[in-house]
């Protein structure tokens, strides 16, 4: 058992790409009967360095999720689980395998229902509309120091809480989103690129 849980953490030297990194830990099929989707900024290509990957789960039962990823990861460099006490108190690891951070979240909410979903969705249609102009400008905010949601925020020039901001526009249509994105433009005098400064 215990050369079998080293074998899914193993330590690299470089760091693959996300897709070959979760199949060379088995997470998929270890996480099959928890409805895993992928999630964060590798699969929308906004990643950087120290970016983690972070699997969504549709964990009905909190024991039997601990126990499946305690089972599987707790060998692995940086491993810990919790369970967070608020909202519907969802399950979360953390490890270290193929040069990635891995988050693995087990929520009683089905995926399509969570946070963290609906915002990796909202992301995925502006970036499917915004291009290579939105993603670089995206990215510079992101190298700025700021998080993903609030960087998209910035970017798109939304009022109030980002994380709320982009949820508003899951109902936009994908015209109303073209235009919404239509009105970013590279030489915004904004830009960190320009300033050396993250938007406020």
């Amino acid at each position: 058992m215990f050369e079998r849980i080293l074998g899914r953490c193993p330590v690299t030297m470089s760091r693959p790409h996300y897709p070959d990194a979760l199949r060379r830990i088995g997470a998929l099929s270890t996480l099959a009967q928890f409805d895993p989707h992928i999630a964060g900024t590798p699969p929308l290509g906004i990643d950087l360095a120290d970016s983690d990957i972070d699997v969504l789960c549709h964990a009905s039962d909190p024991m039997q999720f601990t126990l499946a990823i305690w089972t599987a990861y707790s060998r692995c460099p940086g491993f810990a689980v919790w369970q967070w006490v608020s909202g519907d108190r969802p399950v979360v690891a953390k490890f270290r395998a193929e040069g990635w951070t891995f988050e693995l979240f087990g929520s009683p909410q089905p995926v399509q229902e969570q946070m963290g979903w609906r915002h990796f969705h909202v992301e995925q249609r502006l970036l499917s509309m915004g291009g290579t102009r939105l993603r670089t400008l995206v990215m510079d905010q992101r190298r700025a120091g700021m998080k993903t949601e609030p960087a998209f925020a910035a970017v798109l020039k939304l009022s109030g809480n980002p994380y709320q901001a982009l949820l508003d526009l899951e109902t936009w249509s994908d015209d109303a989103l073209v235009r919404l994105v239509a009105q970013v433009s590279d030489e915004d005098p904004l830009s960190p690129q320009r300033t050396g400064q993250p938007y406020v």
